[in-house]
């Protein structure tokens, strides 16, 4: 009797674990992949939208059957999972049922969650680099900036692509040429963490700080919001103190979604997983990317990385397969992944280690090289030609 399996969620884990299913499931078992409008943009590109280097067009992943042979796409809002009795709502698309569950629904922006933020967004007084729209949108704002101070807030943690404020701080000075490197505009960031990237050690951490600090990018850790103030522009810390900003480019506080939430898998509606298979404490489902919490041997969460959504996806479908009883490749997760910082000027920082080593992860910062940005370009290249096909 043929089975069917459901994958949430067209990002890079979903569209993944769709493929790698087709690829380990016999040919009369179905793979139904649901996604709201199977239109979005690559993650990585988001921080060169925001320089100027990417039009929104050129970032856009639209699969299409042609990329997914032999998986449905279904367009539907993923608004309520029923672990007992194994069905997905899909509002108007209808009811779907499964025989085992992939759930790769990402992790979305909260505004509402810092009191002020939608308002300063609303006044044009902050702007976002989480979306392609935002991050269009903010090149604009920092390009009308003539003198000031642009904040980068990290208003919450965790958040997607642990690097994205620092990258974004090197950028935004980068795309302010001789108004920053003149002193015209300053541009300093602010954190709830210690250090940046914080799980991936002191030793990564401090590396950042001092690339920001030879640029002149200033640094503030230990930072909590607590509120902004639109008018006044301002943002109130936990601490008590005030800063001011001319442009607050902020990274919004993220939330699991409703749908992931519904599962009642985890207490704050991250689903938490097993790390090496990525199997939920339901049975039949499993989850990738950014709405798991998937703790690390020294106890902390996972950073949410597109790099390791599509490891776990690939993983993820093959625990699938051999859930239902089919014989497929015993693998693993096993933490291992990289990312880029990129410093503006053709040049990128890379962060690579194992994730998941005991006691805590291994992970080096190698220094800045047109190398490294020439390495994410051709991530972006190879990423956008598996996807974007045309029949």
């Amino acid at each position: 009797m043929s089975k069917t399996v459901a994958v949430l969620g067209a990002g890079v884990g979903g569209l993944t674990a769709a493929a790698e299913l087709r690829k380990v499931l016999p040919a009369d078992d179905r793979i139904v992949l649901v996604d709201r409008s199977f239109t979005g943009s690559l993650g990585l590109s988001l921080l060169w939208v925001l320089r100027g280097r990417r039009t929104p067009e050129q970032t856009t992943v639209r699969p299409t059957a042609a990329a997914l042979l032999g998986v449905d796409l279904l367009t539907g809002d993923v608004e309520r999972i029923d672990l007992q009795a194994r069905t997905i709502d899909c509002g108007q698309a209808g009811t779907l049922g499964y025989d085992a569950l992939v759930i790769a629904l990402g992790a979305s922006l909260d505004t509402s969650r810092l009191p002020g933020l939608i308002q300063a967004l609303d006044a044009r007084v902050a702007g976002q680099f989480y979306s392609v729209d935002g991050a269009a949108a903010l090149h604009r704002q920092v390009e009308e900036l003539t003198s000031g101070r642009v904040l980068v807030l990290v208003a919450a943690v965790p958040f997607k692509c642990p690097a994205a404020p620092f990258e974004a701080a090197f950028l935004i000075a980068d795309q302010l040429g001789e108004k920053f490197t003149g002193g015209a505009v300053r541009v300093d960031v602010f954190t709830p963490d210690p250090l940046p990237m914080p799980v991936a050690g002191p030793a990564v951490g401090t590396a950042l700080v001092d690339m920001m600090a030879a640029q002149g990018i200033g640094f503030h850790g230990g930072k909590s919001a607590t509120g902004i103030d639109a008018q006044a522009r301002s943002v109130e810390f936990a601490d008590g103190t005030l800063e001011s900003f001319d442009l607050l480019a902020v990274v919004p506080p993220h939330a699991p979604g409703a749908a992931v939430a519904s599962t009642g898998l985890g207490p704050g509606g991250w689903i938490p997983v097993d790390p090496a298979t990525l199997a939920a404490t339901s049975p039949g489902v499993f989850a990738v990317g950014d709405s798991t919490a998937l703790l690390l041997p020294n106890g902390k969460p996972l950073p949410k990385a597109a790099v390791f959504a599509e490891a776990e996806g690939e993983v993820a479908a093959h625990q699938v397969a051999r859930y239902l009883g089919y014989d497929a490749p015993e693998t693993r997760f096993t933490g291992e992944g990289a990312c880029y910082v990129e410093l503006g000027g053709g040049l990128a920082a890379k962060g690579e280690g194992n994730f998941l080593a005991p006691p805590a992860p291994q992970v080096s910062l190698r220094e800045p090289s047109p190398a490294y940005h020439q390495e994410k370009q051709q991530q972006e290249r190879d990423w956008l030609a598996r996807w974007n096909v045309r029949s």
